[in-house]
């Protein structure tokens, strides 16, 4: 699995965080003195995975190339409350500046590695994989997706753009799932998903050659005919898939689950940036 993402785009994220932010300057900062500096350390108030300190980092450096960060944990660390994360030297007016759009990267991808490793824990001894959607964050789709892989599930495709899935609306416009399929592969190598209803469309999706097929909102039992009438295709279930539910679709044995959850139902980790000494 890997664990990283490309440093363009997380300068990205953070340039767009920070510009959003910042504005035409810092009001408040210029209020210290700009030969100042300090030392100051973010501390967990909660118990977190965490996550997101290359976003962290490089909203501190975007303002000074020059202050030192001591992570004193990393990416994929249970954290507890209290515990300090980060030791941060230098302009006390860029630490106070990059202070929140630092904590807002770190409260939001720890939250999602947070989720992500219940959801992996639950799913420790079994052969299906756990997949994020694209319910992610507008802006934010490689960081959340990275904080997924981070709590220890997996991505889904990142994009429209390197994967078909074929949903109800592509079948109507379509014309039939069989047109839609055959429309796919015409299109280029691409793995080709059909997400289906019922058990006609199921079998359709089967007969069209798709590589995997989806099962949206199966009742339990349709669930259990579609896995015994599988074929050789791949088999991924999705739609109100939570923690209480997850145990009984494990035992199904399908290759894939999908949850929204991982990166839509995530509640901020709590955490704060406190300055110790300043001089």
């Amino acid at each position: 699995m890997v664990l990283t993402v490309d440093p363009a785009i997380i300068d990205a994220d953070v340039s767009r965080a920070l510009s959003e932010d910042l504005g035409d300057g810092d009001l408040s900062a210029a209020l210290i003195p700009e030969s100042r500096s300090a030392l100051a350390t973010i501390i967990a108030r909660e118990s977190f995975v965490l996550c997101g300190t290359a976003w962290a980092s490089a909203c501190f450096h975007a303002l000074d190339p020059d202050i030192e960060l001591n992570w004193l944990v990393s990416d994929g660390e249970e954290v507890a409350a209290e515990q300090a994360l980060v030791q941060i030297q230098g302009s006390a007016r860029a630490i106070l500046s990059a202070e929140r759009c630092a904590l807002n990267f770190l409260q939001t991808l720890s939250a999602t590695a947070t989720v992500s490793a219940r959801y992996a824990a639950l799913a420790r001894n079994s052969r299906t994989r756990l997949l994020d959607t694209r319910k992610t964050i507008p802006g934010l789709r490689q960081a959340q997706k990275y904080a997924v892989r981070v709590g220890g599930c997996e991505n889904h495709r990142m994009g429209l753009y390197d994967a078909v899935l074929i949903k109800e609306n592509h079948i109507a416009a379509a014309g039939s799932i069989a047109a839609a399929v055959a429309a796919a592969r015409a299109n280029g190598d691409y793995m080709v998903e059909v997400e289906v209803e019922s058990l006609d469309e199921f079998t359709q999706a089967c007969d069209a050659g798709a590589d995997r097929v989806m099962l949206d909102e199966f009742s339990a039992k349709d669930l259990r005919t579609a896995v015994a009438m599988r074929r050789e295709v791949e088999l991924e279930i999705s739609g109100s898939v939570d923690a209480e539910r997850l145990a009984d679709l494990l035992d199904l044995g399908v290759d894939y689950i999908s949850i929204g959850a991982l990166t839509k139902h995530v509640q901020a980790c709590d955490l704060s940036l406190r300055v110790i000494e300043h001089r």
